[in-house]
């Protein structure tokens, strides 16, 4: 009789590790609520839905028969406008509307620009900790995710000189965070810029990842420099969500900002993955860039009275300490010696109902951290993590 092969799947794929954000939450099934209601710090989700007036934008532009229709790969020319005047305020720079694509979500902005950006067997310098889905995205796509480290005692911002001494003939981009997830570390303005420039001198390109730029503290005047002062359409792609700041994950909107010749390949993408993003969602966003900027205004100020609460919730506990934190998250060393972390998570959400996630979700070398999503939930909350922390132990 005939022999039947067996069908096989992408190695790269399979290669890929899954998504860990399912496997904490499912640690919290354990947790029989005796410290009270769950306080989930896992995932960085928005943690109250966005202004009624929004809401209201929503529900109208979701009943027009037009959002039913496909619109451009591109996005919307409404949105695309209305965006490229919003960072043309922020950087202090004009942007044209052709310089600017609306994605799904920021997780496919940046999917779709790694697929422009690189080939199998290519390389893309990722900052550790990184963002696991950047590693998980490369990886998938046989593109080595080259870890550039970055110290707690800098701060975790990245080094330049670091950076140059891992690029090689197969290097293809650098990849920012800032704010960054998973560390909340707000890189400097000169930082940036020393990397646009080193990107631009060999060749390569910096994509700026900043879903949570909204987040920056008020004394911030702006990002960064890099649109407004050098020729950047040739060598940096700004990536961003509208999902944190106008609260609206489950929109799954984002937006691409790069030079006319690299969003044209980018386009190619989008047409295959997306077709076009979701028009309702656009039509209320565009309105929302003026017409809740009072109330995103008061909620970054909320956030990062969130990062200050949670560092002096945090101060008084033995051996627990806060490397960083801003923006939406905060990365701690827990004092656990020779412990998992992912045994330190798992104990906390069944001892104490706290969800955190291990610090080797985000890269190697990260066993003694765990990353803290602040913005999840409110203030009181926060200063209830001293309570429950207190004489925990593994």
């Amino acid at each position: 009789m005939p022999t039947t092969a067996t069908a096989s799947l992408n190695p790269d794929l399979i290669d890929t590790g899954t998504p860990p954000i399912p496997e904490a939450q499912g640690w919290a099934r354990a947790y029989g609520g005796a410290r009270g209601p769950l306080i989930d710090l896992s995932q960085a989700v928005p943690g109250a839905p966005p202004p009624e007036a929004l809401l209201e934008k929503l529900a109208a532009a979701a009943a027009e028969p037009g959002s039913t229709r496909y619109g451009g790969i591109t996005g919307d020319a409404a949105l695309r406008e209305a965006y490229a005047t919003e960072i043309s305020r922020i950087y202090g720079t004009t942007f044209a509307p052709a310089e600017v694509a609306i994605t799904s979500g920021c997780n496919q902005a940046y999917v779709v620009t790694m697929m422009a950006l690189a080939r199998a067997g290519d390389n893309v310098l990722l900052p550790t900790p990184w963002y696991f889905n950047h590693e998980m995205t490369l990886t998938m796509l046989g593109v080595e995710a080259r870890p550039l480290p970055c110290a707690p005692e800098a701060g975790f911002v990245p080094d330049v000189a670091t950076a140059e001494a891992l690029i090689d003939d197969r290097t293809r981009a650098i990849v920012l965070v800032t704010p960054n997830n998973p560390t909340g570390a707000v890189y400097p303005l000169q930082t940036i810029a020393a990397f646009a420039a080193l990107c631009a001198r060999r060749g390569i390109w910096l994509v700026l990842d900043e879903t949570y730029r909204d987040f920056l503290p008020a004394d911030v005047a702006r990002p960064h420099e890099v649109f407004a002062t050098t020729s950047w359409q040739d060598s940096v792609i700004g990536l961003y969500s509208f999902s944190k700041a106008y609260a609206i994950p489950g929109w799954r909107l984002g937006a691409i900002t790069a030079g006319e010749p690299a969003l044209t390949q980018i386009g190619k993408v989008l047409d295959c993955v997306q077709i076009s993003p979701v028009r309702a969602g656009q039509a209320a966003v565009t309105w929302g860039i003026d017409g809740i900027r009072d109330w995103r205004e008061r909620n970054r100020a909320e956030i990062n009275v969130r990062a200050d609460l949670f560092r002096k919730a945090m101060a008084p506990l033995n051996g627990w300490r806060v490397l960083s934190a801003g923006a939406y998250f905060a990365y701690v060393a827990h004092p656990f010696e020779g412990v998992k972390a992912a045994e330190v998570a798992r104990r906390l959400v069944e001892d104490c109902g706290v969800l955190a996630l291990p610090g080797p979700y985000f890269g190697p070398g990260q066993e003694n951290h765990l990353r803290i999503a602040i913005a999840n939930v409110a203030a009181d909350r926060i200063e209830g993590l001293r309570e429950r922390l207190t004489g925990f132990s593994v």
